[in-house]
């Protein structure tokens, strides 16, 4: 057997032994819900919007709510928390846009915004809060275009984009992210 055929021999099985393993443990894909047992419905009321800007909490309320149901693995959702094993509720805090980028003329071309949002999540059946973020800040840039007649205001499509972030934030938080000691 020539050298060089006996290094690619040992070079595939060092390579099949590090992955065997070294690297088996470094990726695991999510397959439980690490929800209480109890939790089978989840309520999303409507947000609250202190921000003062045009139907932002229904967006995000919206957006929470598809994502549980695509994301639940049997969720219920609801939007009134009577009768909910779990509710998420939320307030959207503010809601700020400037101009980071300016074209030739001086005008602003791509603005970020920033939407901060309180989060609390609860387990109504044994009364106590399982998450609550008070500070949560989500960022999100659109762009104006320079030539007028192809004008397109990218600010509600750019919305849409942060609401649905925000709502798997939420939801990876609701399903993967709780280690609760159930007593047994």
């Amino acid at each position: 057997m020539s050298l060089i055929h006996k290094t690619w021999r040992l070079l595939a099985f060092a390579i099949v032994l590090t992955c065997v393993t070294g690297f088996a443990e470094c990726y695991k894909p999510v397959t439980k819900n690490k929800l209480p047992k109890h939790i089978r419905t989840v309520a999303v009321p409507a947000f609250q919007n202190n921000a003062l800007r045009y139907k932002v909490e229904s967006r995000f309320t919206g957006a929470v709510m598809k994502e549980i149901v695509r994301r639940g693995r049997g969720l219920r959702v609801q939007g009134d928390p009577e009768g909910a094993d779990a509710v998420i509720d939320g307030i959207i805090k503010s809601f700020t846009f400037s101009g980071v980028l300016l074209d030739d003329r001086g005008r602003a071309r791509i603005f970020e915004v920033t939407i901060t949002a309180a989060v609390t999540i609860r387990d109504q059946t044994q009364n106590r809060v399982l998450y609550d973020n008070q500070n949560y800040v989500f960022r999100g840039e659109f762009e104006f275009t320079n030539d007028p007649r192809s004008f397109f205001n990218e600010e509600d499509p750019a919305v849409e984009r942060m609401a649905r972030s925000f709502a798997e934030s939420v939801v990876s938080t609701l399903i993967n992210g709780f280690v609760v000691n159930e007593e047994k």
